[in-house]
């Protein structure tokens, strides 16, 4: 396996006096793939019967990206290493000839996940994606690295620049961090073809862009979708031959509600037709049995696969299985990944909206970016359906859902 320039410094980082190493920058530039290397090679040549921690986001992502390309380098077992994951235990165990180290895997989900790691002894850390993890989780797994020739190994993809950990880690103004920094792009990735940079290149806009491919620490402001609000994957109403349908809806008694009718054809999903109640303008709440029949007026006679709506609709949700026509989704309400994969849909020409859909179209041009914050979030405001848009694009799109559903029905 060739590697870039870049990338030999991850492996030659043991050999350096930093005790800490920061790698950021752009999507699949190989930054986690040889640093989870060079982390186990280092672990495994200095320390012998002590604990180590793998850390990212949850679990799962841990095990994704770090624990199973791992477990399919041919490098360790031509070389004398055995390696055993226990997905009971969510433990690495890795041996060669008389030394074995443990290799436990943490997810840093939220504030609590710091109690997690408490009390654990660590000989290192690898925290991948760390700029998704809380800083008390973050700042827990540092604190319990305290055998002597510890280290620490951070990635992750850029943020906001007020982040903390590009305060603290990336940016380490005065020198305090002893840490080797490195900026990697995605040409920093030879193992990568050229038609899949030039097709990432073209999966992301905006703020994402800015970040996932030009590896910028960089503020979101403006409008969250520039493309779409000038037209991009806006199309015609014309007749299409739909061979599935969904519904999303974004719930709301006082603040509007939200209904989008998608149709699949040709490999995309249009969203042709809406229904959309404000009623605070209105003056006139409805109810959830209201709401219901405008749910049935906007399916019609269509088979609908499934209707994805905000789980904090507990009262709507159980009035729709009430009347036992629609299997109902939780939407998978992540709001900046659901975001990302909504710019991302529009980017690649999954999903599109027609242009009768007023309710939509007109939000697109004034969702923003709240600029005024320390963290990415959008302005609460003409957003129901663009939470109703990404509410699809997360649960359906991801693959979350429609398979279920199918088998329901």
């Amino acid at each position: 396996m060739a590697f870039s320039k870049k990338q030999l410094e991850i492996l030659l980082f043991p050999k350096t006096k930093y005790t800490a190493l920061v790698c950021d920058g752009a999507i699949r530039s190989g930054k986690t793939s040889v640093m989870s290397l060079s982390f186990l090679l280092w672990a495994m040549s200095n320390f012998d019967q002590q604990n180590f921690a793998i850390c990212g986001k949850s679990v799962q992502s841990a095990v994704r990206n770090v624990i199973q390309p791992l477990m399919g380098v041919t490098y360790f077992p031509k070389n004398g290493f055995r390696l055993n994951y226990s997905i009971s235990t969510h433990c690495l165990t890795v041996t060669r000839g008389s030394r074995t180290n443990r290799f436990f895997v943490f997810g840093g989900k939220d504030e609590s996940s710091y109690m997690l790691i408490q009390g654990v002894t660590l000989a290192g850390v690898l925290l991948d994606e760390v700029a998704l993890m809380p800083r008390s989780f973050v700042e827990q797994a540092l604190a319990r690295c305290s055998v002597q020739g510890s280290r620490f190994w951070f990635n992750c993809n850029p943020e906001n620049p007020r982040h903390w950990f590009n305060e603290e880690w990336v940016i380490d103004r005065e020198h305090k961090k002893n840490r080797l920094h490195l900026h990697f792009l995605l040409d920093d990735n030879p193992s990568l073809p050229q038609e899949v940079k030039e097709r990432y290149e073209n999966m992301y806009s905006g703020v994402f862009r800015d970040r996932y491919i030009l590896g910028k620490w960089t503020v979101a402001e403006g409008l969250i979708y520039p493309e779409v609000a000038a037209g991009l994957g806006i199309v015609p109403s014309v007749p299409r031959n739909y061979v599935k349908y969904a519904i999303s809806i974004d719930y709301g008694t006082l603040n509007p509600c939200s209904m989008g009718l998608w149709g699949l054809c040709d490999g995309v999903w249009y969203r042709f037709k809406e229904f959309y109640h404000n009623g605070r303008e209105l003056r006139r709440q409805l109810t959830d049995e209201e709401y219901y029949q405008e749910l049935e007026k906007l399916a019609g006679d269509r088979k609908i696969e499934m209707v994805v709506v905000d789980p904090s609709a507990a009262s709507f949700i159980a009035c729709i299985r009430k009347h036992g026509r629609f299997f109902v989704r939780h939407a998978r309400n992540d709001v900046l990944d659901g975001i990302r994969k909504t710019a991302g849909a529009f980017q690649e020409g999954k999903v599109a909206v027609c242009d009768c859909c007023s309710g939509a179209v007109s939000e697109f041009s004034s969702y923003r970016w709240d600029d005024k914050k320390n963290e990415d979030k959008p302005i609460k405001e003409n957003d129901h359906a663009m939470d109703e848009i990404r509410y699809f694009v997360n649960t359906v799109l991801s693959g979350h859902g429609i398979a279920r559903a199918a088998r329901r029905l």
